[in-house]
């Protein structure tokens, strides 16, 4: 099983502070595939503590406000599973998500697809930087949207459904308002696509793939 070690100070004080400036972080993989993200580097560029040394590779990670990369899986031995302390969510929500979807003009499906993604239909959910609720709102996008309590599922859909229609706007494209939801707009602004980091290429394969092949949904539609 792959491992996904968080061991920035800084960047977990710019999620607490929910900063407006982007954190230089250094993402390491080993030879196993498991992943470290750190600002704590030498000179080289090498992690610092000699338990880390076997992070060899490195790959630069800017990390914004509303970046939450890290590690999906599937919450059983398929990608229809729910997260089982979860599993009697799975339609619950819906009133919540048709209201946000015709709200924002978004396809039903679409926010389904990224709810069963991003959390399993736990509201309690939170991701290890930090993003809370059905659709994994960070600290600095719940407050851009006015939310009072990321907790709350009706208002965690609303802000969520909001902010995709927004990023759907902005890049007129599906995938990369996907990416964008994960990694952060200033990523996908810096690599002028889908940004190089596994975990956010995954991502879209999976909320793309449960979108069409679960909740009906097709890509043309967005």
């Amino acid at each position: 099983m792959k491992r996904y070690l968080f061991a920035s100070s800084l960047s977990l004080l710019l999620l607490a502070a929910g900063g407006l400036s982007a954190g230089q972080l250094y993402r390491f993989q080993d030879a196993d595939g498991n992943v470290l993200l750190t600002n704590q580097v030498d000179k080289q560029r090498k992690p610092l503590r000699q338990d880390r040394q076997q992070y060899r590779r490195l790959v630069k990670v800017t990390w914004y406000p509303d970046t939450n990369v890290h590690s999906y899986r599937n919450w059983g031995k398929t990608e229809m599973a729910v997260k089982a302390s979860a599993s009697k969510n799975r339609n619950a929500f819906d009133d919540s998500i048709r209201l946000a979807a015709q709200q924002y003009d978004l396809d039903f499906g679409l926010i389904k697809a990224v709810i069963h993604t991003e959390s399993g239909f736990d509201p309690k959910a939170r991701s290890g930087p930090g993003a809370q609720g059905l659709m994994q709102l960070m600290p600095a996008t719940a407050k851009r949207y006015h939310v009072t309590d990321a907790w709350d599922p009706a208002q965690n859909i609303n802000a969520g459904a909001k902010h995709l229609r927004y990023l759907l706007k902005r890049y007129g494209d599906l995938s990369l308002a996907l990416a964008a939801y994960n990694a952060g707009e200033g990523n996908v602004d810096k690599y002028g696509g889908i940004p190089p980091f596994t975990e956010t290429q995954d991502y879209v394969e999976r909320v793309t793939g449960r979108y069409t092949r679960l909740y009906g949904g097709s890509l043309a539609a967005n």
